[in-house]
């Protein structure tokens, strides 16, 4: 079967014009690629061959196919662009160079010829201002590195042509890749809905809640991320993450939401980027991260009864995890003055729950059951100021009893999976509700683009829409900050209990 395109132009033969012209060559369009520097397409070419080659020792492609994929790829010049259908810019993030480049090409290919740009930043609507006939211009936005990543988005400016976006959709489809449909905003979906994971993991650490390494640990281990979000901003590195977080940020008017943090400035500053330099927030030997050995938890001799407070949330459940830990349960009215205190808050801190309950701060010790215990590898406890050191240590011995992993944090609102989850809802919530892609479009596009365990709003599905409103709701009363603002999207669906999933006919 013939591809839509048969005959395309990629500018640029970088890692992403690279990327992109091996896999429409994999396709079957024949491919002109095309730089400023003449000796780029054919190096280029020279590095796919070697990668065809790769393909066929591990039996993935035949030498006849690698072949053939060789001679798809065409060398050329900017004037071969006539004759092509489609024509890709892969070149560098400024507005006016790409502007430039469109308005020559604009002159050379047939009025049908699509034209699309694979812009991770700048507005469509921007780039195709400077264009005759904007229409035929669309984003078509790859990620790095182009054969693995398998979603694209593909970007309507206000004046493109519908039907150019469904010409890409179908070419998507046939390049094997996933395509996702995003309107002209900043970030378009996954460089907008991956704001909530960095810029909140960054406000914990400036907040003392924990160090960079814990806020790693504990997201992985309760939520099932791959990589800690320190661990990311080190692998990604500083001099792309912070650049983005700030243009996301201006975009859009200083929205609350997207703040970034003086710590990615003043390491960016610093030339401390991550694993390019060798140090970032964790410091790197042959490769490899060297981080602090977690340690043990405490011994104690003997271990207090526990009382659990009866607004506590999933209250059962943690009864039911304290009997299996043998631990000595009270059942009074109210704590005795012995009792380790234990109360388990949505968004709500340590510090404030004593004080309403009438609590001792001493013995009082909060722990996160956002997610249930038995789908966590970590569990997470935290202290308020007053906490006695004989509680926090009686506390970690006793949850650790089963072999459990146990993080203790400083009170916070929300503790670190809360605060994290919630933002991510919060953020993909809103971009529903701006009507920027559907639900479905959204997960897809970040399971398959940042690599999370669930989509922002499996998310919210899978731990409840309303306990991440109560988390939200909760966090706005001790912060008083707008990030923390639900979004209307997500206020009615968690106050009806619909799927956030769920799409309006």
């Amino acid at each position: 079967m013939k591809p839509v395109f048969a005959t395309i132009a990629i500018i640029g033969a970088g890692a992403m014009g690279r990327g992109i012209a091996q896999i429409a060559a994999q396709a079957g369009s024949v491919v002109r690629l095309i730089d400023n520097n003449p000796q780029a397409p054919l190096q280029a070419k020279d590095l796919l061959a070697e990668q065809w080659g790769k393909l066929v020792d591990k039996g993935k492609m035949d030498a006849s196919q690698a072949q053939a994929c060789q001679d798809r790829i065409r060398p050329a010049q900017i004037a071969e662009v006539t004759g092509c259908t489609l024509v890709i810019e892969a070149i560098v993030e400024k507005l006016e160079v790409k502007q430039a480049l469109l308005a020559q090409l604009e002159d050379l290919v047939g009025e049908t010829a699509i034209l699309a740009s694979n812009t991770s930043s700048l507005s469509i609507t921007h780039i195709g201002a400077a264009l005759k006939r904007p229409q035929r211009l669309a984003g078509f936005h790859f990620f790095n590195p182009v054969p693995l990543m398998k979603v694209v988005e593909v970007i309507c400016g206000l004046k493109t042509d519908p039907a150019v976006a469904q010409a890409l959709i179908q070419f998507t489809r046939e390049i094997g890749h996933t395509p996702v449909q995003a309107a002209d905003t900043p970030g378009f979906i996954v460089n907008h809905a991956g704001r909530g994971y960095n810029t909140e993991a960054l406000r914990l650490a400036s907040e003392g809640v924990a160090d960079f390494q814990t806020i790693d640990r504990v997201l992985r281990d309760q939520v099932g991320f791959r990589l800690g979000p320190f661990e990311l901003m080190d692998l990604t590195g500083l001099d792309v993450s912070h650049p983005v977080m700030e243009s996301v940020y201006h975009q859009y008017y200083q929205e609350a939401r997207y703040r970034p943090s003086v710590i990615t400035a003043q390491r960016l500053a610093g030339g401390v980027l991550g694993r390019k330099t060798g140090q970032g927030f964790y410091r790197y030997f042959d490769g490899k991260a060297e981080g602090a050995v977690e340690p043990p938890a405490p011994v104690v001799a003997q271990l207090p009864p526990v009382w659990v407070s009866p607004r506590a949330a999933r209250r059962a459940e943690l009864l039911q995890l304290l009997k299996d830990l043998g631990a000595q349960i009270e059942t009074g009215v109210s704590p005795s003055g012995q009792a380790l205190t234990l109360v388990a808050p949505l968004g709500f801190d340590v510090t404030t729950v004593a004080v309403v309950e009438r609590l001792d701060p001493a013995r009082t010790i909060g722990i996160d059951l956002l997610i249930e215990d038995a789908a966590t590898r970590r569990r997470v406890l935290a202290t308020n100021p007053a906490t006695r050191s004989d509680m926090r240590e009686a506390a970690q011995a006793l949850f650790a009893r089963d072999g459990k992993a146990v993080s203790v944090i400083r009170d916070s609102g929300g503790f670190i999976t809360q605060r994290v989850v919630a933002t991510i809802v919060n953020i993909a919530s809103d971009m529903c509700q701006q009507g920027i892609c559907t639900p479905t479009d959204l997960d897809t596009a970040v399971t398959l683009g940042l690599g999370y365990p669930l989509g922002p709003l499996a998310m919210g599905d899978r731990w409840g829409p309303a306990n991440v409103l109560e988390v939200l709701f909760n966090l706005q009363t001790v912060y008083g900050d707008p990030r923390y603002r639900p979004s209307p999207w997500l206020r009615r669906r968690g106050a009806i209990g619909i799927s956030l999933r769920h799409e309006e006919a």
